[in-house]
């Protein structure tokens, strides 16, 4: 291949495999090649690909690994938004090597709508906090199976929280039938497992936060805690990626859905699109800043005459987004907010 030509390259990606496909700047194809998805097999398909090249790749579940290992060897790197990139180059054939040639085409011709590709940093964040999640949901699971069993044998409890260690202890103490008393052990085993993981992992995430400039920022803020402030900056990434504050909450996906037609317009739910962790953690903080912020308080109070408990806590989540938008473009502490929105 002649050396210092422009060329651009699709890479289909898969868990085992990759297929790609290198054009020039008319649209001819120079090579093309179905290799593992390992550094050798990569390397040798790089032998065709000159540095100068342009490389694009779709956000999939294994597009971390490529990517990170192109940039390293020099390459001029570019993630492709899956959804969008479907909505453009829409063909009838859906095959590994169309869609590797497609990636090279909307590349050529400056259409290959693109996703934030976080740097290394933010996205060790997002797993962190993402794993923490996780465990928690693995661990309500679980609580969920302890009162199946419960309900199975008509057993109540006077008390409120029957996983606190002395509801651990009533639990262990219960008779049961032989199968279901081995079953509600396990469990229990399991819950504690849990626990012990998840108080680990806050631990870590608590050591995180404390070092990150933006999430001591962010923590200022009424309701939020080093987890939720770790996973709101963690989400969010690089604060001037968003032009507006009206820019953040869609990406949120806290913004009304819009249905227009002729001279009438609707607005609806929120749209949900967007990050659904960082909609997720404000909407949890927001429930919390309701109750301990005056004015959160006094807004929730007024939109929930009208609208009801759970699109009032949306508007607060709303709100709380839009300050956290103005406390990072501008680097103030929620007390500074606060101070400047009362002069």
């Amino acid at each position: 291949m002649a050396q210092n030509m422009q060329t651009y390259v699709g890479l289909d990606t898969h868990k085992k495999f990759v297929f790609g496909c290198v054009k020039n700047k008319d649209g001819n194809i120079l090579f093309e090649q179905k290799f593992k998805n390992e550094p050798h097999s990569i390397d040798t398909f790089l032998l065709n690909v000159d540095k100068d090249s342009k490389i694009a790749l779709e956000s999939s579940s294994c597009w971390q690994y490529i990517f990170d290992y192109l940039v390293d060897q020099g390459y001029n790197v570019f993630l492709s938004n899956p959804a969008k990139t479907r909505l453009i180059g829409e063909s009838k054939k859906k095959t590994d090597v169309e869609d590797a040639r497609k990636l090279a085409d909307l590349l050529r011709m400056n259409m290959l709508p693109l996703s934030y590709a976080a740097p290394l940093h933010i996205r060790m964040q997002r797993q962190i906090t993402r794993h923490r999640a996780s465990l928690v949901s693995m661990r309500t699971q679980t609580k969920n199976k302890i009162h199946a069993i419960l309900r199975r044998h008509g057993i109540t409890t006077e008390l409120n929280d029957c996983f606190t260690q002395k509801g651990l202890e009533y639990l262990e103490s219960i008779d049961l039938p032989m199968c279901d008393r081995f079953e509600l052990d396990q469990y229990i085993g399991i819950l504690r497992h849990y626990s012990k993981k998840i108080q680990d992992t806050q631990e870590r995430i608590e050591e995180i936060a404390a070092d990150d400039p933006y999430a001591k920022i962010v923590m200022t803020h009424v309701g939020m805690s080093h987890y939720s402030s770790l996973m709101v900056v963690a989400e969010i990434a690089d604060i001037r990626r968003f032009c507006s504050c009206k820019k953040l909450v869609s990406f949120a996906g806290l913004n009304p859905s819009v249905s227009q037609s002729g001279e009438k317009c609707y607005l609806g739910n929120i749209s949900k699109q967007g990050s659904k962790h960082l909609r997720w953690i404000l909407i949890q903080c927001a429930n919390i800043a309701a109750q301990k912020d005056k004015k959160l308080k006094s807004y929730y109070m007024k939109k929930k005459l009208g609208k009801g408990h759970n699109k009032a806590i949306v508007a607060v989540a709303r709100k709380m987004l839009i300050n956290i938008y103005v406390m990072l473009k501008h680097n103030i502490t929620y007390d500074h907010l606060r101070a400047n929105k009362a002069s």
